[in-house]
């Protein structure tokens, strides 16, 4: 499928009308990830958006998002394949002579995430969310994957796609990801976004809330981010944050609301006492 965006600056107005605001970086970076068929690996903290941008690509593109959620322990029989064991067991009793049954086919595998996206191609984008929530054994699993769009299943050979489907894969870094991996894909940090730019994912996320309002959350979250919480919120939380306040009819952001009403921002109970503690600073007078 031929790369539908001329310029990173189309691509990020395109994304903007699928509800998500890109910066320049993320946008050429992306933008490198189409034209080049290459995985892109995104990195940063939790809720600055990086699931959020396959979801939108996926949207922008047509494509089935195909999302493979990475956890300690997966293995091929989850991310892979699997054999239908039923259907193996139906066709050995049906066989004239089950010791020559061959059951170990195409015919009688179970595609999981990443087998049923190479077999999309270019009509899926693959998430592989959360990868250093997996181990490292099945990191290097996926090397071939990476490189080469193909994957090689024992009992059958080696699978390879018609035509490469769009990976983007994702780390909050709760461990280094191993240089092999990051050599394959094209890589991007995701940082959490400046006060105006929050305001305007705001505005386009929460279009309910008062402008006036939503720009006092934006910055009051960025101030928030400031004060060197454990877990600091992420957008999804200032959009949470954002229409809890104009759920209560709040239309200008004072110390006292905004203490109040917390738990739809920060998710931590050190974290709440510490903002709580820093109030005046979250919420200036002038605000």
């Amino acid at each position: 499928m031929a790369h539908p965006f001329t310029s990173p600056a189309e691509l990020r107005t395109r994304l903007g009308e699928v509800g998500y605001l890109a910066d320049d970086a993320l946008s050429m970076a992306t933008h490198l990830a189409l034209g080049l068929n290459r995985p892109l690996l995104l990195e940063g903290e939790n809720g600055v958006g990086k699931t959020e941008i396959a979801k939108a690509l996926a949207a922008l593109l047509g494509r089935d998002l195909i999302r493979l959620q990475c956890y300690e322990g997966i293995d091929t029989s989850q991310a892979l394949y699997d054999w239908h064991y039923g259907r193996q067991l139906l066709a050995v009793r049906g066989s004239e002579d089950a010791r020559a049954a061959d059951v170990f086919t195409r015919d009688y595998l179970l595609s999981r995430p990443l087998l049923e996206a190479l077999e999309a191609g270019d009509r899926a984008v693959l998430l592989i969310d959360e990868l250093d929530r997996a181990d490292d054994e099945f990191e290097a699993f996926l090397l071939e994957l990476l490189s080469d769009f193909a994957v090689t299943i024992p009992e059958v050979g080696r699978i390879v796609a018609p035509s490469p489907p769009l990976v983007v894969l994702t780390s909050n870094r709760t461990r280094d990801l191993h240089n092999a991996l990051r050599r394959r894909c094209l890589y991007h940090w995701v940082s959490h976004p400046d006060a105006e730019r929050e305001f305007e994912i705001l505005r386009v996320r929460a279009p309910e809330v008062p402008e006036a309002l939503a720009r006092q959350v934006a910055g009051a979250v960025h101030r928030i981010r400031g004060l060197g919480l454990g877990n600091s919120p992420g957008v999804g939380e200032s959009i949470d944050w954002a229409g809890a306040l104009h759920m209560v009819g709040v239309a200008t952001l004072s110390r006292e609301i905004a203490a109040a009403t917390l738990s739809a921002l920060i998710k931590d109970v050190d974290d709440q006492q510490l903002v709580t503690e820093k109030i005046d600073l979250v919420v200036p007078s002038t605000s």
